[in-house]
């Protein structure tokens, strides 16, 4: 089975050229390495990722927060193009953050702000395996902070690094022991409410 990398970060905002041309090359590495890209299907830092995936022969997975197509382009003012298939949720911006992190077995941070730091909670309580792609600026550059006032124990291994192929190798490496190890889809049982 392919490995699914999901990036999650800015959608809008002040997007430096550097932090897109940034994702870009990671699209390009998620590529390179056989994986399969997956995004919340929005505009921004990761449609970058995706626009470079592409550009490597990627498959790309979209989750919208929408009911269709139409709601997708016309309410959200989202790519689709790009996509080879898109998943519509229906459960607006906030709601398909579940389920972009559950579809991922790796999640890599780009920039970010609210949106972003939400999805990266649910991945830390998970113990995802989680990449900061750092000098992309928003919440990604402060993660090992943020890390360090959670202060719990999740399970989660976290990987900083401002170059995208060491970044992926990282991630990937720490993914395929989790297979090895028979733990690789199992999220982390305390943060299920009836164990």
């Amino acid at each position: 089975m392919k490995v699914k990398v999901g990036v999650v970060g800015s959608a809008g905002g002040d997007l430096s050229d550097h932090a897109i041309e940034v994702c870009r090359e990671l699209g390009r590495e998620i590529a390179r390495r056989g994986c399969v890209i997956v995004t919340g299907a929005c505009p921004g830092l990761p449609h970058a990722a995706v626009e470079g995936s592409k550009e490597q022969g990627c498959l790309a997975i979209g989750i919208s927060p929408a009911l269709c197509l139409q709601e997708h382009r016309k309410r959200y003012h989202s790519p689709y193009v790009e996509y080879d298939a898109l998943i519509f949720t229906g459960r607006g911006l906030m709601g398909r953050e579940v389920e972009v992190v559950r579809t991922s077995d790796i999640i890599i941070t780009v920039g970010g702000r609210s949106g972003t730091l939400g999805e990266f909670a649910i991945a830390f309580d998970d113990g995802n395996v989680i990449g900061a792609l750092l000098g992309t600026g928003g919440i990604t550059d402060h993660l090992e902070h943020i890390v360090g006032l959670i202060a719990k124990d999740t399970g989660t291994e976290m990987f900083y690094s401002d170059d995208p192929a060491e970044l992926m190798d990282l991630t990937l490496a720490s993914h395929r022991r989790r297979v090895m190890e028979g733990r690789a889809y199992l999220i982390n049982e305390a943060s299920i409410p009836w164990r």
